[in-house]
């Protein structure tokens, strides 16, 4: 598959999140999400055309990362582990020790070495 048949084959399954996606049909595609929206945000200092190009590009870019999931037979919810490890990385740690360390709060807490 070339590059302008991915993007035609991604464009024809807009909503389709069945079947499945060859590496070249979503990577190519990817590549052509990159260019537009690098494009758009080199040509224009708009910034609503960049948002529009985005918007654009997400659906089929969303269904061709579900449908190159369903090649690798996996789950399209496959998907979603970036956005899990993004909450995880943005929540509030535990408060006090852990199984890792103690808390930045305790490791404040401590007194300073003794120079014996």
């Amino acid at each position: 598959m070339n590059f302008v048949t991915a993007v035609k084959t991604c464009f024809s399954k807009y909503f389709d999140g069945k079947g499945r996606a060859t590496r070249p049909e979503y990577w190519y595609f990817y590549l052509f999400y990159i260019l537009v929206v690098g494009v758009a945000s080199f040509m224009s200092s708009n910034s609503v055309v960049l948002t529009i190009a985005q918007l654009a590009l997400f659906i089929p870019l969303t269904t061709a990362g579900i449908r190159r999931m369903h090649d690798t037979d996996r789950s399209g919810w496959f998907l979603l582990i970036p956005l899990v490890n993004l909450f995880f990385l943005c929540s509030k740690g535990t408060p006090g020790p852990n199984k890792y360390d103690r808390s930045d709060v305790d490791l404040g807490a401590l007194p300073p070495p003794s120079n014996v």
